[in-house]
């Protein structure tokens, strides 16, 4: 039974100051199919909190269809296919996953690996039933299950790496004490993403150093957020439980699995002729840096099979690139503390600077910010301190409406800053107000 899937993924506004290396920033880059539109960006509110209702990035879903191969045909069949077993988020998400599947049956064209994050809030989201339609249907599929880093990259090989699928992440990296006892998975997740690079480990009983490849495609599911590194290099999937009325086929593996790997077996067909063609395309991405590198072998992917599918990979990938780039801006361990100040200043009419105990008191009164319970008794000065130096912001004195000099934050020292990791919460300025030094 085709199940109806819910909402397309939000998408924030587009900045309109001067434009600067964001990754994941749409830029202006489907020369030959938007020569006529005004603007590749993303619409949508200014503050990306209330951005609720999805509309598709101007200029690329006008993007014509291209002449339809038998690959569109078989992507078709796999979409069809896994929206039986599984409700992704959204129609984009869908797209994404289908894309991912057949990238992996050409892994050897890519220079990049991308991961697929299947994540979700709680248990019956349907992560690891995704997992087992792509154990199915990808490339020489990996269980992980309850197996060693040194067994994994013993096991990747530089012509055909395989495939892995890494079920029950949150088993790994949930906790701090989890994370750090599998500090080595972690980095062979991170290391794999690009190609040649490399773990070197002594082997035999003379001790030889060796080198292995990490290069390799990868799934992995669990409950809450992977680890930042990880998810910056993935496609993520953000599952959600069925709602009333949405039905979904059950997955039987008697019956299903034979015609998933005929269907496989056909998309591999398909594809292998295609590996040097593949290897040497370098398409117009709608989307920039670390985003760009991970979503391009499904834009190559799109661009090979033709049809409607170069359009619906370059939507999805605007969409769900923006949509967690919103998500970023909110985690407290990412820039969440730098669109909270943003706010601060917007709601006091951008005055050139806030004593550090007016700062405080601002972000501790947002009922939707963390601050107030952030720690014993709220964030303290010298944790908000610590949080901006990583963006290279300090504090200093500060002139008040008073006279009077007091510790506290100028807010030239942000306009960086908020452009680079913030860009959808206001627009800022490009240069200094005038009075700013």
């Amino acid at each position: 039974m085709q199940p109806e899937n819910p909402e397309s993924y939000s998408a924030p506004a587009q900045a309109i100051w001067p434009a600067a290396a964001i990754p994941g920033q749409p830029g202006a880059h489907l020369r030959a199919a938007q020569a006529d539109s005004a603007d590749p960006g993303l619409s949508g509110d200014v503050d990306a909190r209330s951005a609720d209702e999805a509309e598709a990035p101007r200029g690329l879903e006008e993007i014509p269809d291209a002449e339809p191969t038998h690959g569109s045909q078989l992507l078709g069949e796999l979409r069809a296919q896994l929206a039986q077993f599984v409700i992704p988020p959204s129609q984009e998400a869908l797209d994404a996953i289908t894309l991912w599947v057949m990238a992996t049956h050409l892994q050897s064209a890519w220079q990049h690996a991308p991961r697929l994050a299947v994540v979700g809030p709680a248990k019956r989201c349907g992560k690891s039933r995704l997992l087992d339609v792509l154990t199915e249907t990808v490339h020489d599929p990996m269980l992980t299950i309850n197996t060693t880093p040194a067994a994994i990259f013993r096991s990747i090989t530089e012509e055909q790496p395989p495939t892995l699928l890494v079920d029950e992440a949150d088993t790994i990296f949930g906790t701090p004490k989890m994370a750090e006892k599998n500090e080595e998975m972690r980095g062979l997740l991170n290391a794999g993403h690009q190609r040649n690079r490399y773990v070197t480990r002594v082997v035999g009983n003379d001790h030889t150093p060796h080198r292995f490849a990490t290069f390799a495609m990868a799934a992995i599911a669990g409950i809450g957020d992977l680890p930042d590194t990880i998810m910056d290099r993935a496609v993520v999937i953000r599952m959600r439980r069925r709602a009333e009325g949405e039905k979904v086929k059950p997955f039987r593996s008697r019956r299903d699995i034979p015609a998933l790997h005929d269907l496989r077996d056909r998309i591999a067909a398909w594809a292998w002729p295609l590996l040097d063609e593949a290897a040497n395309l370098e398409p117009d991405m709608p989307v920039e840096d670390r985003a760009a590198d991970t979503w391009e072998p499904l834009v190559i992917v799109a661009d090979l099979v033709g049809g409607h599918w170069p359009r619906l990979a370059r939507v999805a990938c605007a969409r769900m690139v923006a949509a967690e780039a919103a998500a970023e801006e909110d985690h407290p361990s990412g820039a969440r503390i730098l669109a909270d100040i943003r706010r601060v200043f917007v709601a006091q009419r951008e005055v050139d600077s806030l004593s550090t105990e007016e700062l405080l008191h601002h972000l501790r009164q947002d009922p939707e910010s963390p601050w107030a319970e952030w720690g014993r008794s709220g964030l303290t000065a010298r944790e908000l301190g610590r949080m901006l130096r990583e963006f290279g912001i300090t504090s200093g004195n500060v002139r008040m409406a008073d006279r009077t000099q007091r510790k506290g934050y100028m807010r030239n020292k942000f306009l960086d800053a908020w452009r680079r990791y913030c860009p959808t919460v206001h627009p800022v300025d490009a240069d200094p107000a005038p009075g700013e030094g």
